[in-house]
């Protein structure tokens, strides 16, 4: 839980360059995601002559960015490569930016099949090649059968000139219904949570359940998301010769301003080459991305060390349908000598009041003829 503002905290900033203390940090900011995507940072330091010299000359710098509110013990909040470094002579100080140890993948190309390989496995190979440490839920499919039209030696080499290890694990993350990250030197392949059983509570005003621990919030609603909403996904199956159509949908309760149409608000995806299973579970999937975009709170907070993206905090104190659940999207930390240790983070949710449903059976399943046929 983020310690209140009249807590007694010391917060203190260390940052290890290759290995080494640096010798005057000055404030760090360090943004975390759940985009599938590399956390980044932006670190500002002073520096001597020496140090002048030093930096320089570097061509390759990790940094490990801790921070401590006891003065004791060490939290790392980042480890990372660094893209790029300012150097101000005449203020003598240093800006360093750069990001996490996605950024290995990211950059290393990949020509590579891996037809006969899991994606678990894929995962496990790719981080050992980079000093990663896999924390991997296993699967079983061959990534081969991901790809319908495959003969072996084009499943992936069509793409291989353009294709980045990352892009491949986003991938396959994408076939099986999983999430991946790093944090770090760790990297992470598994079905993203459901539930939590801790969640943080944000308390706008205090209560009977607890202290006000927010600086700030703003509420936003996307309306057009409000409504219900319809994900249809349509393909054409090559092996199987047919043609299908698979739906799901988010149901609203009636509320203020609901359309007086009825109509939902639909999206249409045509992805070739699915099977109907994978064709229900994409519309699935899509259907609960769209429909965690409907809210979206912005909270600024005392600093604390516990929260990450891919969490859930739970918002009371408005007294309105936004006190609710919400899934954490990205989270902010700034310690600077002149702010303190603060934090602010973006999570969103759709209304607690939405069931989602699906058919049992692909809707307009056709044998043979042309392509899109029974669309």
């Amino acid at each position: 839980m983020p310690a209140s503002s009249n807590s007694l905290r010391t917060p203190r900033l260390q940052v290890l360059a290759n290995g080494a203390p640096m010798s005057a940090p000055l404030g760090a900011d360090i943004f975390t995601n759940n985009h599938s995507a590399a956390d980044r940072f932006r670190l500002t330091a002073h520096l001597t002559q020496t140090d002048l010299a030093t930096w320089s000359a570097t061509s390759e710098a990790l940094l490990d960015i801790q921070i401590s509110l006891d003065g004791q013990s060490w939290t790392s909040l980042i480890q990372g490569q660094v893209d790029q470094l300012q150097i101000d002579p005449r203020a003598m100080r240093l800006t360093l930016e750069g990001r996490d140890l996605t950024s290995r993948l990211i950059e290393t190309r990949t020509q590579e099949t891996f037809a006969n390989q899991t994606s678990s496995e894929i995962a496990q190979t790719l981080a050992a090649r980079h000093s990663l440490t896999a924390d991997v839920t296993a699967t079983s499919t061959p990534v081969g059968v991901y790809w319908q039209l495959e003969h072996d030696h084009i499943t992936l080499d069509s793409f291989s000139r353009s294709i980045s290890e990352w892009d491949l694990l986003v991938t396959l993350a994408g076939h099986e219904g999983f999430d991946v990250w790093v944090t770090d030197t760790t990297l992470h392949f598994h079905p993203p949570p459901t539930t939590l059983a801790a969640i943080t509570v944000l308390q706008l005003n205090a209560s009977v359940t607890g202290p006000a621990n927010l600086i700030s919030l703003q509420l936003d609603r996307a309306l057009t998301l409000a409504r219900d909403i319809e994900v249809v996904v349509k393909s054409w199956n090559s092996r199987q010769a047919q043609s299908f159509t698979q739906t799901a949908r988010a149901t609203r309760s009636a509320g203020i301003g609901a359309p007086s149409n009825g109509k939902p608000q639909r999206y249409v995806y045509v992805v070739p080459n699915l099977t109907p299973d994978a064709a229900l579970k994409l519309a699935q999937t899509r259907l609960a991305e769209l429909s965690r975009h409907e809210r979206v709170i912005h909270a600024e907070m005392p600093g604390e060390l516990t929260l990450t993206p891919r969490q859930q905090v739970l918002l009371q104190g408005t007294n309105s349908d936004f006190d609710q659940l919400y899934w954490i999207d990205e989270i902010t930390r700034r310690l600077s000598f002149t702010g303190g240790f603060t934090q602010s983070l973006r999570a969103r949710n759709a209304s607690s009041t939405v069931s989602a449903t699906s058919p049992a059976t692909p809707i307009g399943t056709g044998s043979g003829g042309t392509p899109w046929s029974g669309f």
